[in-house]
């Protein structure tokens, strides 16, 4: 069975270039409340980068910009504190994606996220593209909270 999903996911893809292929920087991570108000969500300054690429895989990652070390310095070794606080400072997810450029929208085939929840599972993300600007509202979370994403593309 787990060669299968291996070979699966080694499969190449088919090539699929679009508006969205490329290397893409974070510039904010916000989120937007249920009373309208837009504030941040990964602190200030969040770290980031988004790559499509053209044979259609992408990766997603988003970072906090202000993160506690563990004062073990081990990893394995982590208070609860300090491993909620690892999993709260980051959204990360990686699979295959396609662009429906009538719809405006981006279909996320998740392989792996760091939210258990959304492994093996789609995705369908409305987004706007301007020049090199690209950015998306997923759904909102439980607590009405709809997290939004700007991405700005690198220079080739």
């Amino acid at each position: 069975m787990l060669l299968a999903a291996v070979t699966m996911y080694l499969q190449p893809a088919p090539a699929q270039t679009t508006a969205v292929t490329g290397t893409w920087v974070l510039v904010k991570a916000d989120k937007i409340l249920p009373d309208g108000k837009e504030v941040e969500d990964y602190g200030a300054s969040p770290h980031g980068l988004v790559i499509f690429t053209a044979d259609g895989r992408y990766s997603v990652q988003i970072y906090r910009d202000a993160r506690t070390k563990f004062a073990s310095g081990d990893r394995a070794k982590g208070t609860a504190e300090e491993y909620k606080d690892a999993v709260m400072g980051m959204s990360v997810h990686f699979g295959r994606y396609s662009v429906d450029s009538a719809k405006n929208t981006i279909s996320f085939q998740v392989d792996r996220s760091s939210f258990p929840n959304t492994d093996d599972t789609t995705r369908v993300t409305p987004f706007v593209l301007n020049g090199d600007d690209l950015s998306w509202k997923l759904p909102p979370r439980p607590n009405g909270e709809i997290p939004v994403t700007v991405l700005r593309r690198v220079s080739q």
